[in-house]
């Protein structure tokens, strides 16, 4: 890849055992050894024909030309000197082939082996742990993937240290002298670093120079890398157990995916044919792998059955940039796709696979489509014999010219196993399998002839739901000044590590874009979107621009088929946007996943995020004017705003089967004011929902902290819990005016309290993590409590709490010279994944990472990180054109709408000795807080 029960033993044992290994280690100098034949090696019982000895030869040749003999090494690529273990494995299996085949003497193996091991064994490790991820074959030196040195390294990855784990297996079996060379080596790596819990992880290194490990393996290579490790006593029996895995249809063929997509993991799920053909060879198709293996085999053909064309996926090198793509039967929802690892498209290099057809050629003899595809690649050896080429794409028809040792290492394993009569190479009683229970109507390893492989349906998980079409959007037609960028005036430049964090919180934007129609995933392991998250969305994108971390170009097409994206939203009931959407369909949605064709009501609260984002982005962009107000006059505000108070509709489900929809006021703390205050910058009367009156409070850490508005307008009681989001983001957007900060600095307060009281970091918000309940209030209050947890059906989460990253970032923006913002910043600025996002947070209990990106997450550290650069000032600024469309459709009056009665906005931006914000454009907010305390 490119990528016995325990028993106790008395001390004084453990002590001696533990002293001769390492002994045994510091003393242990490899001394050059002369092969003695194994005798199951050497036993060729189907010898090659003459054509498939030119076969063997032929990619035997590749290795000679690109032998380095100052390492032992050879390149993995032709006449490029680098190498992973991945490719120093193909390279043993190679070496060990052509010694069977009689290709290569026994006096040429013994020089070459020898020179190998003995450079393998002297590699600089990274931090002294495992072999880094790449070096340069000439050298030997530790190098990036541009072959540049890097003295620290890259970090490590496991699947690649399974693949030459299982090449020392072969070693150490066909040349058992070298047994204790190889095991010296194994010894000295320290293979259980990159196993935890089961499974599989490799190393890499943050920008900020932190090491993080990462799961490593998706079906297929995670079971093939797991028993590498088996062969060794490394046991991962989660990575070997096929799990989580889900059947989707193509062409007619069940074919077993893996769930954990690049969409909710930044890893690819690809479904190629080399994992399975590795397998094959080596270990021998047992259980469920032979089955999967026969289905991604039938699936090729059925491809070429419908459409003519000779189809054999796997990733290869290509000889134009890119470079490397993954030629994938399936790859993160999409059939057929050709990807880069960063899950790029590129269709038009899609190739047939040299490797590929070798491998289902001998893996499956009888098959007559393997013959077929096998004859249109077994001649592809370039002319001054160097090796095979690595395929022929499909779209030209000309040979993809690139020579590789994983191509000529895999043709000469498949000719070996070919000669030993289809024998695996590794020994059944070596190789670790499956636990898992075969299917019980589990097809035999032959590509099946009916139109549906039957399979054992795997237990359906929330990720398993069928998979709509994603439709296509156009954006918005092209806007006057395209190259516009922000008119915003920042008081100075990111500092580097400032846009180090920007960028790491843009790609989570990039990670989860819907290129087809623009649209962003709420959180990244769940495809739908609300009005809310679209308007995170809107907001990161201009923080992004502002900060000049995309181009004007990409803000300009991102924003522009945002745009066509919202005008084609479904509305509930002809007035609003719905409460959730399919980002694939767009389609409503609940907030399970489940498609709703009518919908299920609408958010005030989401309406006004989306109309915070839409104002500022005609403030700050106002060639987007015209546009923005097209779509909020599509809307009907008449059922929203009501005695000016936000109101939001839910459905309800009857017994005798109606559906009936309900209207009650907003009374979440913080989202109301927030949501208030957005819809007074379009001109709304909404004076009884925006901050001010009379709030409950209770005390918590000797602070009285806001639980709930008093009111007599409902007797809702929503609310049942206090945290830190909707403060922060209205502070960051509108500043803090005199009736918000009197309930932002007792809610920071508190959590800073219990920080100096506990030492436990407190950052209180609402977040998304990756297993159930996947919604956690950590509350400041909740439900009469301080500092529960609590899921969204208000049940208490044992050892739930998070630590939010949005929320440091936020308090570290609004009070910077706060000693305890400071600490909150310094705890959480590593949490990111620098292809993926930021973290949501870590959990106080265990200081766990926790697992779980959201575009919310993402957009207020991108949000914070602009604050800081305004000097403060509040990121939503004033407009003084009032002739848009919106204002002049107001000022015409008697919409039918529900649009505001004068054409006036109801909030203003002022600024005072305390700072600058917007406030209500009226008299009438008097502040009256903490009259009523509950203990």
């Amino acid at each position: 890849m490119r990528y016995k029960p325990h028993q106790h033993k008395p001390l004084r044992w453990i002590a001696l055992f533990l002293v001769g290994t390492f002994l045994q280690l510091l003393f242990y100098i490899p001394t050059p050894v002369l092969s003695q034949n194994s005798n199951s090696c050497s036993n060729i019982t189907a010898p090659l024909t003459p054509e498939e000895q030119t076969y063997a030869r032929g990619a035997w040749q590749y290795f000679v030309k690109n032998y380095q003999p100052a390492t032992g090494f050879t390149n993995s690529t032709g006449g490029y000197p680098s190498g992973t273990l991945w490719d120093m494995g193909n390279y043993l299996m190679a070496l060990n082939a052509a010694r069977w085949l009689n290709i290569t003497d026994q006096a040429d193996f013994d020089t070459r082996i020898n020179k190998f091991l003995t450079t393998l064994n002297s590699l600089k490790l990274f931090e002294d742990t495992l072999p880094n991820k790449v070096y340069n074959a000439a050298n030997a030196q530790m190098v990036d993937y541009g072959n540049n040195p890097v003295e620290r390294g890259l970090g490590w990855s496991a699947l690649d240290v399974g693949r030459i784990l299982a090449a020392f297996d072969v070693i150490r079996t066909c040349h058992p002298q070298y047994n204790d060379w190889l095991k010296g080596i194994v010894a000295k790596w320290q293979v259980a670093r990159s196993l935890k819990d089961g499974e599989l992880f490799g190393a890499t290194v943050l920008p900020d120079n932190k090491t993080l490990l990462v799961q490593e393996g998706r079906l297929g290579y995670e079971e093939y890398g797991a028993r590498g490790y088996g062969l060794w006593g490394f046991s991962a029996p989660k990575a070997i157990s096929l799990e989580p895995f889900k059947l989707v249809e193509i062409n007619g063929v069940q074919i077993p995916v893996d769930t954990r997509d690049f969409q909710s993991t930044n890893a690819n799920n690809y479904v190629v044919s080399e994992s399975y053909i590795l397998d094959g060879i080596e270990f021998g198709l047992q259980g469920e792998l032979a089955d999967f293996a026969a289905r991604v085999l039938d699936v090729q053909k059925r491809r070429y059955d419908s459409t003519g064309q000779l189809t054999a996926v796997t990733e290869d090198n290509i000889d134009q940039a890119p470079y490397f793509l993954y030629n994938t039967v399936y790859a993160n929802g999409a059939n057929w796709a050709t990807i880069t690892d960063a899950n790029q498209p590129y269709p038009q290099f899609r190739s047939i696979s040299t490797k590929a057809a070798f491998g289902w050629r001998y893996l499956f003899p009888d098959n007559a489509y393997a013959q077929k595809v096998f004859d249109a690649v077994n001649d592809l050896r370039s002319p001054d014999d160097s090796g095979y080429y690595a395929g022929i794409y499909e779209e030209s028809k000309q040979p993809n010219k690139t020579l590789t040792g994983n191509t000529n290492g895999l043709i000469l394993e498949i000719l070996y196993y070919k000669a030993k009569g289809n024998h695996p190479l590794i020994s059944s009683g070596s190789a670790s399998v499956s636990t898992g229970k075969p299917s019980e109507n589990a097809s035999p390893a032959t590509p099946s002839t009916q139109p549906n492989s039957p399979v054992k349906t795997p237990i359906a998980t929330p990720a398993d739901t069928s998979k709509p079409i994603e439709v296509a959007v156009a954006p918005i037609p092209p806007v006057n000044s395209p190259e516009s960028s922000s008119n915003l005036k920042l008081d100075r430049p990111l500092t580097v590590i400032e846009r180090r964090y920007a960028e790491a919180a843009w790609r989570y934007f990039q990670a989860n874009y819907h290129s087809k129609n623009g649209l962003i995933d709420d959180r990244s392991d769940f495809k739908g979107a609300t009005l809310w998250g679209l308007g995170d969305y809107l907001a990161g994108l201009h923080a992004a621009r502002s900060l000049d971390i995309i181009t004007p170009k990409e803000f300009d097409q991102r924003t522009r088929h945002l745009l066509g994206a919202l005008i084609k939203l479904p509305l509930f009931a002809r007035e609003l946007p719905s409460r959730g959407y399919d980002t694939r369909s767009l389609q409503s949605i609940d907030y399970g996943g489940n498609a709703i064709a009518e919908g299920n009501g609408w958010s005030a609260l989401d309406l006004g995020r989306m109309l915070a984002a839409l104002y500022n982005l005609k403030t700050s962009h106002p060639e987007y004017t015209a546009a923005v107000d097209k779509i909020v006059l599509d809307w009907s505000y008449l059922r929203v705003v009501r005695e000016g108070i936000l109101s939001s509709a839910t459905v309800t489900k009857e017994q005798d089967g109606r559906s009936l929809t309900r209207v009650n006021p907003e009374t979440r703390l913080g989202y109301e004011e927030y949501a208030a205050r957005a819809f007074q910058l379009w001109g709304f009367n909404v004076e009884n929902s925006a901050v001010g009156g009379e709030y409950q409070t209770a005390l918590v850490e000797g602070v009285k902290v806001p639980i709930q508005r008093h009111r007599t307008d409902t007797n809702s009681k929503v609310n049942q819990y206090t945290v830190s989001n909707p403060f922060l983001l209205y502070a960051l957007e509108f500043g803090l005016d005199p009736q918000m900060r009197s309930l932002f600095e007792p809610i920071f307060q508190a959590q800073a309290e219990r920080y100096r009281r506990t030492g436990t970091l407190t950052a209180s918000a609402t977040t998304s993590i990756d297993r159930k309940p996947y919604t956690v209030h950590s509350t400041i209050t909740g439900k009469g409590e301080p500092w529960v947890a609590l899921a969204d059906n208000g049940q208490t989460v044992p050892k739930g709490r998070l630590v939010s990253t949005a929320v440091a970032f936020a308090y570290h923006a609004l009070l910077p010279e706060n000693k305890y913002s400071q600490e909150l910043l310094q705890g959480t600025t590593d949490l990111y994944n620098p292809s993926a996002g930021f973290y949501e947070g870590f959990y106080e209990t265990t200081g766990k990472t926790a697992v779980g990106f959201t575009s919310s997450t993402n957009s207020i550290i991108l949000q914070s990180l602009l604050y800081k650069v305004m000097n403060q000032q509040p990121l939503i600024r004033p407009t003084n054109n009032m002739k848009s469309p919106w204002w002049q459709e107001v000022s015409k009056g008697n919409s039918g709408r529900g649009l505001p009665n004068i054409a006036k906005q109801q909030t203003k931006l002022i600024s005072d000795s305390s700072g600058s914000y917007w406030i209500s454009d009226s008299q009438k907010t008097p502040l009256v807080t903490g009259t009523t305390v509950t203990k």
